[in-house]
């Protein structure tokens, strides 16, 4: 069975003849120093085509003193996840099957086969604090490469992996003393990548690397979804996001694609979200009345109220997660995955879209924020809930195009834009769940009051708190100063 561990690091490029400095300042206080040298080969795996690699993804099988087994690292926010499995489980030569199973969807289906062969001799050195946890490790790393049998190239690097007892400050703390050493922050974002030569120049430079870059950010959310996906996890709303901040670019910066093509990936894209959502919207709903339920006296709880709610909702968000598990198999869903790669390997522009500077991407997400205000307002001033919905999906829109400009603008004024926009999305989120939940209460009081041992009266008391919720989120979007 494979066990799971989320890994952060950072890696620096060194000089042979660098010498790694005193870890003195770094160490916690009353804290120590364990140092230790192992032989590490790893010999990684992806498709013919490196699409594992394309999307951050690496897979190896370790050998050594410490860190056996098989690895699978996939990236997440930050910090990367780590699936691992014993080293037994499969040969040198074939990923194991429940490895590979994880994988399928960020392969696009294709076999996997050995692309590299990375020796690393290494000397570690784990800083601890006063009750031996560690809380990062340096790793000295002398890499030497061998590519389909053939010695290759090879370097030095420092690598600083955070343990359980740190923090990002440790992070920041140890990289500052490397560089101030003299080594660099390493370009390559793997030692495959290295080894493979494979950080390419971008397809897309100036203005349009931008929106590239964004794009391709979200692209690898969606593929690390997948194979959190496949392993049971929970990667719903955070692949969720990255198809609405998919969509969202689509649009807002629609003058610079092919418009047949984008259209047909918005409305791919509007289909998988739309079938993570029957799962997402039954996970809004019973936290939302669980705590709902919580806060109201026990003499206003009348009949299971509470086990009608979760049995109901719980049953429906089960049967939904069974629907993603067989679109994930479904040739719908693998040409869209094969479709986001394409788009990862140079966007389909629209003629003329090569002379679009870093001012028309401007424009263009000021535009949507122009849009998003007036949209709030006609919602105001008409106070319909599909007009509300309609601001909110606007908003949403002015804040992520207002997140890809932001190398742009600068930080400050992005923070600014962004902050603005997420404050509207909120107002107008609660807006829609209190309308999502008044409908879904509506039905469950409804079933209960037909059912012997139950009543819809406590539904109902539920019903009107989501109508005031829905009612206050008006008001307060009514005075907020867009």
């Amino acid at each position: 069975m494979a066990s799971i561990q989320t890994e952060r690091e950072d890696k620096f490029d060194a000089d042979s003849e660098l010498v790694l400095p005193s870890l003195e300042k770094v160490i916690p206080e009353d804290g120590s120093v364990e140092t230790s040298e192992v032989q590490l080969i790893s010999t990684y795996f992806d498709t013919e085509d490196l699409d594992l690699l394309a999307r951050g993804i690496t897979v190896r099988r370790r050998r050594g003193d410490t860190d056996t087994g098989w690895h699978a690292k996939v990236p997440a926010d930050k910090a990367r996840t780590e699936i691992r499995l014993p080293l037994g489980t499969g040969e040198d030569s074939s990923v194991p099957h429940e490895m590979e199973s994880l994988l399928v969807g960020a392969a696009l289906g294709k076999p996997l086969a050995r692309v590299a062969t990375l020796t690393s001799l290494r000397r570690a050195h784990r800083l601890l604090d006063r009750d031996g946890s560690v809380v990062a490790e340096i790793a000295d790393d002398t890499v030497t490469v061998d590519l389909a049998g053939a010695d290759g190239h090879g370097w030095r690097e420092w690598e600083v992996e955070l343990g359980p007892a740190g923090s990002e400050s440790t992070l920041k703390r140890v990289g500052k003393a490397l560089v101030a050493a003299g080594a660099v922050r390493s370009a390559h974002s793997s030692k495959l990548h290295r080894a493979l030569k494979s950080d390419a120049e971008p397809a897309h430079t100036g203005a349009l690397g931008f929106v590239a870059e964004y794009l391709d950010q979200q692209t690898q959310a969606i593929f690390a979804g997948d194979v959190y996906l496949r392993r049971g996890m929970d990667p719903i709303h955070s692949t969720r996001v990255a198809i609405r901040r998919y969509r969202s670019t689509l649009r807002v910066f629609g003058d610079v694609f092919g418009e047949d093509r984008a259209v047909q990936l918005d409305a791919e894209l509007t289909w998988y979200a739309s079938v993570l959502g029957e799962v997402r919207d039954r996970q809004v709903l019973r936290a939302r009345f669980s705590e709902s339920v919580h806060d109201m006296p026990d003499h206003l709880l009348l009949g299971p109220v509470a086990a009608r709610i979760e049995n109901d909702l719980l049953a429906a968000q089960i049967r939904a997660r069974e629907a993603i598990a067989t679109e994930l198999d479904g040739d719908r869903y693998r040409a869209l995955l094969a479709q986001l790669r394409e788009y990862s390997r140079g966007l389909p522009l629209d003629e003329g879209a090569s002379k679009t500077t870093e001012d028309d991407l401007d424009k263009m997400a000021r535009k949507a924020e122009k849009k998003a205000a007036k949209r709030v307002a006609q919602a105001i001033d008409g106070g319909e809930v599909e007009a509300m919905h309609r601001a909110r999906k606007a908003a949403k829109r002015a804040r992520y195009a207002a997140e890809l400009v932001k190398p742009i603008v600068g930080k400050k004024a992005a923070k600014t834009r962004i902050e603005r926009f997420t404050s509207v999305q909120e107002i107008l989120g609660e807006h829609q769940d209190a309308v999502v939940a008044a409908a879904a209460l509506l039905e469950l009081g409804r079933t209960a009051g037909v059912t012997p041992g139950e009543n819809g009266f406590s539904f109902g008391l539920l019903y009107a708190r989501e109508l005031q919720a829905a009612s206050d989120a008006r008001a307060e979007i009514a005075a907020f100063d867009l």
